[in-house]
């Protein structure tokens, strides 16, 4: 297979490049996945799709090539099962994406956490995991076994979709994200059984994130996330866009104005004292922040489809 083509087609800059058609998008990442592109078209490619940046017959090609190979997660009867995915950690403040995740839980909803950390100058997500007692599942009979246990599970992204986990090592050597990393954030381990929960980081995404939603069906909840995490900031209530059914409706119109800092938010964020203060929510030594606690239940109520 030649890749000269598509570099042609996507790579002639900002203003001559042109988008791949859907099938074609999705016989490209395939071949991305696969590990059938070389080192070198590649890297091209994946330039070439950032500058351009990805359109909506692209995402869905892309999404289309990523479902025939994403491990499946066999879900227990009842709620749908919401995914979380994590790939960017600590930053500034403490990650609280696990607290989500376990208030969820406490509503009776299963959860799978996805993802893959490479970030130096951030806390490992899995990490934190790891000090909560959430165990990384080896694979996805094993995940499986978690949900029907506890309710809850994790998996790396090299468990799920082993290509694109080999697509979003390259950022350590080209040095920026790529297309990966946007669908990494799509993935569904549970087609048809699931909530994915899809954080943006940039304004412009949630645009083109709010058009792949309602073209491409499922159940979703949409928002901007907290440092790049699936939690709604803790600090002002983001916009929630959900989608079920084909429907596309808002579950809260977000707050205006700043973020102050929450005086019963500590500042520390490494994984032991991270881990701490959500045990402390969880516990009622400290309240958990009312966008989270407000994102848990619009998650639950997607989940039970009420």
């Amino acid at each position: 297979m030649r890749f000269a083509p598509f570099v042609k087609e996507i790579g002639r800059g900002a203003k001559g490049a042109r988008s791949l058609d859907r099938s074609r998008a999705c016989e490209l990442f395939a071949a991305m996945l696969d590990g059938e592109v070389g080192e070198l078209e590649l890297g091209a490619v994946l330039i070439a799709l950032r500058i351009k940046s990805e359109s909506l017959d692209e995402l869905l090609g892309f999404a289309d090539a990523m479902s025939a190979r994403t491990a499946q997660v066999v879900i227990p009867e009842g709620p749908r099962c919401v995914v979380l995915p994590a790939y960017n950690g600590a930053r500034r403040q403490p990650n609280l994406m696990p607290l989500l995740a376990l208030l969820l839980q406490r509503h009776g909803v299963p959860v799978l956490i996805q993802g893959r950390h490479d970030f130096d100058a951030r806390v490992d997500p899995f990490a934190l995991l790891d000090v909560l007692g959430i165990r990384r599942a080896t694979d996805v009979g094993e995940a499986a076994h978690q949900l029907a246990r506890g309710g809850i599970t994790a998996l790396g992204l090299e468990s799920l979709l082993p290509g694109l986990a080999r697509l979003l090592a390259t950022r350590l050597r080209l040095g920026v994200r790529s297309a990966g990393h946007t669908m990494a954030k799509l993935l569904d381990p549970c087609i048809g059984r699931s909530v994915r929960v899809v954080a943006v980081t940039h304004p412009e995404y949630l645009t083109r994130m709010e058009e792949f939603l309602c073209a491409s069906g499922g159940h979703a909840q949409l928002l901007r996330g907290t440092e790049g995490e699936a939690y709604a900031n803790p600090r002002r209530l983001p916009r929630l866009v959900a989608y079920a059914d084909g429907r596309q409706f808002v579950q809260a119109e977000g707050e205006s104005g700043g973020a102050p800092p929450l005086a019963e938010l500590p500042e520390h964020f490494d994984a032991e004292r991270n881990a701490e203060t959500i045990r402390r929510m969880l516990a009622g030594g400290l309240p958990v922040p009312e966008p989270v606690a407000f994102q848990a239940a619009a998650l639950a109520r997607l989940a039970h489809g009420i």
